[in-house]
């Protein structure tokens, strides 16, 4: 080191040297595998869209489906009857809202080039082509429609702190099983890829509005009478600081106490500190909890709907005085339920509303 012309040498010892070529290597390899990790998930992105894009080319082009219709109008026929099947079979799982708007609209694109063509080349399957046209403007409309829904409930799960993807790729890991019952558009065996876009916008807007509908909307008591709030305080026997975990709603012995959300209730009974203890999962691993109850309004295994009676306040387990102490829980998690009850009804709403300012639109 050189100072005021003078030069002083500092020796630093190979020990010292092998450390800091460790740090060097190990943050350099942390760099290293996240770069990995970001181009992986870039790579797997782009791989994903250009095989839908692969798919969606190889949909057959009207002079195809002429050569079709020319070639062998039964097989034709049969195709068309395995498109309506899966379509009656789609729309028979879907919410009774999305059945009861109006999907079909005038052909456009390769199918009316379709009706045009089969109609001027082969005036008998004329009929054939007109379904066709009409089956293909449905799965494309209601698709728009799925989607429009999921980026919908997307936006209103980012507005709450929760992430949509994760709660399609739980969706995807849900336990499920049974026999193998391959979906076929036409007589091969093969599936047109915009039935098969219809069923992937579908299974993800489910999943989205699932996860939406297990927030906690409904406040499980009134607001107006939290006796303590979510965080650090004092414990009220001991004084000393600690952490609480839900919210305290004060209230009389007896009062009713409020499912927050639509779930499965997963527990009733008594836990330690907590008292007579009711659990409802709603999903995507979200829980809500309600503790210190005088009595219980509901069983293990029962579907409860939003607001519905679950039980009532006490003063049960470790309790200073009547009242429901309420937990949220993601992944055994504990957050903050203020978020949610204060947040959601507004977003809530807001989907609610939509529907009527897309139709005026």
């Amino acid at each position: 080191m050189r100072s005021e012309g003078q030069v002083r040498f500092i020796t630093i010892s190979s020990k010292v040297q092998i450390t800091a070529a460790a740090i060097a290597a190990a943050a350099l390899l942390v760099w290293a595998i996240s770069m990995a990790v970001a181009g992986w998930t870039q790579y797997r992105a782009t791989a994903d869209r250009l095989s839908l894009l692969d798919r969606e080319a190889k949909v057959a082009t009207a002079e195809e489906r002429v050569d079709a219709y020319r070639g062998n109008i039964d097989a034709v026929a049969t195709d068309l009857q395995k498109r309506q099947e899966f379509i009656e079979d789609m729309v028979s799982a879907l919410p009774e809202d999305v059945k009861t708007v109006d999907k079909v609209s005038d052909s456009t694109g390769e199918a009316a080039k379709t009706v045009d063509k089969v109609s001027m080349s082969i005036p008998e399957a004329a009929a054939l082509a007109r379904i066709e046209a009409r089956q293909l403007a449905f799965v494309e409309n209601l698709t728009r429609y799925a989607d429009w829904r999921a980026q919908r409930a997307s936006a209103a799960l980012k507005k709450l702190g929760l992430d949509p993807r994760s709660m399609v790729a739980r969706a995807d890991r849900t336990a499920m099983g049974g026999p193998l019952e391959k979906l076929a558009t036409s007589h091969d065996g093969s599936i047109d890829p915009r039935f098969e876009r219809l069923g992937l916008s579908i299974a993800r807007m489910a999943a989205l509005e699932s996860g939406l509908a297990g927030v906690p909307q409904v406040e499980p008591a009134s607001l107006k009478y939290i006796s303590s709030g979510f965080g650090y305080r004092h414990d009220p026997f001991t004084g000393a600081g600690a952490m609480h975990k839900g919210l305290d709603f004060r209230g009389p012995i007896g009062a009713p106490i409020y499912a927050a959300a639509a779930g499965r209730v997963s527990f009733v009974g008594r836990r330690s500190g907590y008292g007579n203890t009711v659990e409802i999962t709603h999903g995507n691993g979200l829980m809500t909890r309600y503790a210190h109850m005088s009595r219980f309004h509901t069983t293990v295994g029962a579907k409860v709907s939003p607001g519905q009676t679950i039980g009532a306040i006490g003063s049960t387990g470790r309790s200073t005085g009547p009242h429901l102490h309420f937990e949220v829980r993601i992944n055994d998690r504990a957050v903050n339920p203020r978020t949610f009850l204060e947040t959601a009804p507004h977003v809530l709403e807001e989907i609610r509303r939509a529907p009527q300012l897309a139709s005026a639109n």
